[in-house]
């Protein structure tokens, strides 16, 4: 466990795998333009606040400057907090 909280507090870890809570997105971490330009549309970059308040299997429900948006597990994974 150790090695995850050090890995965290540096590299960062997915979004998917936070708990519920707010962060700050460290980076988004994809090679798909589309998926990097649908993000960054919805306000998700380097240096905003992310607050992710619901998690489900395949999904999470997250609120990014204003506003609430569900998103599935591929674009979870891609936002490094």
């Amino acid at each position: 466990m150790e090695h995850f909280e050090e890995m965290e507090k540096t590299e960062g870890i997915p979004l998917m795998e936070a708990d519920l809570g707010t962060y700050t997105i460290k980076k988004i971490d994809t090679e798909d333009e589309e998926m990097n330009g649908f993000l960054f549309r919805l306000g998700c970059y380097s240096g905003e606040e992310i607050t992710m308040v619901s998690k489900k299997k395949k999904s999470c429900v997250v609120v990014i400057k204003d506003g609430r948006y569900s998103i599935d597990n591929m674009l979870a994974s891609a936002i490094i907090v």
